[in-house]
């Protein structure tokens, strides 16, 4: 038995040694405040304390979660929704587990793209572009008013939507090809977004607008790689975000994975300072959260590093950054984003400042929006 003891402990010093070790860094800033700023995507329809992303909220107080019906990946349905029943209790038990009222989002745009699907027991939706081409107030305001109080019965506080992309490129394959947008009109647009808004804001749920500043025009799907709209892209793109901006208390807005060289020569729009901090925070006077669209995505995640990107964009002036982890999984995706922001910070290649001003308006949010509709949720 005494040979046996140095080979027992050199296996076990290798064994410690093949884990991948964390590093910890010295900031003001604890694991938790930084995973406010996080809202990812995870697998299961149902959750316990043993479930990784239980520990994620109690190990890092994340901001929240993206729920989808169909997993990319594995090609296949009922990862987190399966029907109204099912997800009120995961939702429950999402905010049961959570430290702070998590978000609890899911894109709901209506026709092609909805996650709470006719089959599965919910109401019927229509798409964006058919609600244009009827143009009548009171059957967007039917629809949109379907979805908002659906969202009430099953605990689900965010929609990431309405798009306010304008349809100036029918052949757009991840716009016009969808039916995603309202009209090619931005008064439209601007109008038929209202509508929805009315809806959404009367049952106290947070509207997320997309895709900032406008991915009508691309011709390429920035899921899969670089989406360029120099040649295409307009200011007329932008109008319906300011008369929204000026007429009515816009709580969220998500970027567009796009790259305009007229605005930013560098950096697409959710990485782009000129675009978010210069456009849409200073001209357009916009203060409330803004959503990075899924960093998984190829337009991001095959161009860029994590470390880049997460430093890029907060830089930017992004709040909250979303990995979805559907269209690739990675488990650890947010441990390792808090630990790179630990990092950024120490370094201080994100100022303090940043941080404190994305902490702050995320906790405005939570505060105004999203605490009380998931208090209404039990256990």
């Amino acid at each position: 038995m005494k040979h046996l003891l140095p080979v027992i402990v050199l296996v076990s010093l290798l064994a410690c040694s093949a884990k991948p070790v964390e590093e910890t860094y010295q900031t003001k800033y604890t694991n938790q405040d930084l995973g406010q700023l996080l809202v990812v995507g995870f697998r299961g329809a149902e959750i316990n304390s043993d479930s990784k992303i239980v520990r994620d909220f109690k190990e890092l107080n994340l901001g929240g979660v993206v729920l989808f019906d169909y997993d990319v990946e594995t090609e296949s349905y009922g990862r987190n929704i399966v029907d109204a029943n099912q997800l009120l209790k995961l939702n429950s038990a999402l905010v049961a587990y959570s430290q702070t009222p998590p978000i609890i989002a899911i894109d709901q745009e209506g026709g092609r793209v909805s996650r709470l699907k006719e089959r599965y027991g919910f109401p019927k939706t229509v798409s964006a572009q058919y609600l244009g081409m009827v143009d009548r107030e009171d059957t967007t305001k039917y629809y949109a008013r379907s979805v908002a109080q659906e969202f009430m019965v099953v605990g689900v506080n965010t929609n990431f939507a309405p798009v306010v992309d304008l349809n100036t490129n029918p052949e757009n394959p991840v716009i016009g090809n969808y039916e995603r947008s309202f009209s090619a009109d931005p008064e439209k647009v601007t109008e038929h977004v209202g509508y929805v808004l009315d809806e959404f804001d009367k049952e106290g749920i947070l509207s997320v607008l997309k895709h900032f500043p406008g991915h009508g025009s691309s011709t390429e799907d920035s899921h899969f790689g670089v989406t360029d709209v120099t040649n295409t892209w307009d200011k007329s793109e932008l109008q319906p975000y300011k008369e929204l901006f000026e007429n009515r208390t816009i709580h969220a807005v998500m970027t567009a994975h796009i790259y305009n060289a007229n605005i930013d020569s560098v950096w697409p729009a959710t990485l782009s300072p000129a675009t978010i901090n210069g456009i849409l925070r200073d001209s357009l006077g916009f203060n409330g959260v803004v959503f990075s669209d899924d960093m998984q995505m190829e337009a991001i995640r095959a161009e860029y590093g994590l470390e880049t990107t997460i430093e890029q964009a907060l830089n930017a002036g992004v709040d909250i950054l979303v990995f979805a982890n559907n269209l690739v999984y990675e488990e650890d995706i947010a441990h390792r984003a808090v630990n790179i922001m630990q990092k950024l910070i120490s370094e201080e290649r994100i100022s303090e400042a940043t941080v404190d001003s994305a902490i702050a308006r995320v906790g405005r949010l939570k505060k105004n929006v999203i605490e009380d509709l998931c208090t209404c949720l039990t256990f």
